[in-house]
C-alpha cells in the first residue's frame, strides 16, 4: 500500500531542488501535493511537471500575509493538511565582515519567522496525529566559513524541531527535524557567490563528507517519507542526519 494514501501535503518550497523531488514522491506514494514558491516562473514550471493533480502556489514564506492567504485556500480546496514539510529556505553566505543587515534579515525572515509561521498557521487544519518535518541542515552543527547567518538560522530550526515537538505532543502530532548535508540542488547558484567559488566551496564539502560527493535531493525526499509516513509512527523530536556522514566522522 502506498505510504501516503489519500494524506493532503504541504510542501514549502516545492517548485525546485528538495522540495520538487519530495513533491514527486509523495505524488507516487498517494499523496495530494500543495507546493508553494516564490518565483512566478518555477511556480508554473512546477505545476506542469507535477500535473493538474497538484496544487502549486506562488507565496513567499517571509510574508506572513501570504501565508495566511495559503491557509485559507488550502482549506477552501482540501479542508484538511495531514502532511506539512516546512522546506522553503534560503542561503547566502559571506565572511562575517561583509555580511549585511539585508542579508542576516533575508535568511532569518524565511529560514526562522517563515518556517515557525508556517507551522503555527497551518496547525488548526491539521488533524490530531498528522506530521510536521522541519528542513534544517548539517551546517547547524559544523563551523563552515562564511556561513555563520545560515548556520544561526538552521540551528534555530533544529531547536524548533525539540520545542513544537513538547508543544503538540498532546495531539499526536509528530515534529521531526531533517539535516542534510551537501546537496546539489538550485540553491548554490542563488547565495551571491560567484560560480568560480561555488565550485571551489562544493569541491571542498565533497572532500569532507565520507562518501567523497555530494547527495542527491532524492535522497532527501527519501528520508523526508520515512519521517512524514506512519513508518515513523513511533518517532518524534529527532534530527536526522542525511549528510553522506559529514555530522559524525
Amino acid at each position: 500500500m502506498s505510504k501516503l494514501q489519500n494524506k493532503i501535503a504541504l510542501i514549502t518550497g516545492g517548485t525546485t531542488g528538495i522540495g520538487l523531488a519530495t513533491a514527486k514522491l509523495f505524488q507516487q506514494e498517494g499523496a495530494q501535493v500543495i507546493v508553494t514558491g516564490q518565483s512566478v516562473a518555477n511556480v508554473a514550471a512546477a505545476q506542469k511537471e507535477l500535473g493538474d493533480a497538484a496544487l502549486a502556489v506562488t507565496a513567499d514564506a517571509s510574508k506572513l500575509a501570504e501565508t495566511t492567504k495559503l491557509m485559507e485556500q488550502i482549506r477552501a480546496k482540501y479542508g484538511r493538511i495531514d502532511v506539512l514539510f516546512a522546506n522553503a529556505g534560503i542561503g547566502k553566505f559571506a565572511p562575517v565582515e561583509q555580511v549585511t543587515e539585508e542579508m542576516f534579515d533575508a535568511q532569518f525572515n524565511t529560514n526562522v519567522k517563515g518556517l515557525y509561521f508556517t507551522v503555527q498557521k497551518a496547525l488548526p487544519l491539521m488533524p490530531d496525529g498528522s506530521a510536521i518535518l522541519l528542513n534544517a541542515s548539517v551546517a547547524s552543527k559544523k563551523g563552515f566559513a562564511n556561513g555563520s547567518v545560515y548556520a544561526a538560522t538552521k540551528a534555530a530550526v533544529r531547536s524548533f524541531g525539540r520545542t513544537l515537538t513538547a508543544d503538540l505532543v498532546g495531539r499526536r502530532i509528530r515534529v521531526n527535524t531533517i539535516s542534510p548535508g551537501p546537496i546539489d540542488t538550485p540553491i548554490l547558484s542563488k547565495t551571491g557567490m560567484p560560480a568560480e567559488a561555488i565550485q571551489q566551496m562544493k569541491d571542498g564539502m565533497a572532500q569532507s563528507v565520507a562518501l567523497k560527493r555530494f547527495g542527491t535531493a532524492d535522497e532527501i525526499a527519501r528520508a523526508a517519507l520515512f519521517l512524514l509516513s506512519d513508518d515513523a509512527s513511533y518517532v518524534l523530536g529527532v534530527e536526522l542526519f542525511v549528510d553522506g556522514g559529514l555530522a559524525e566522522l
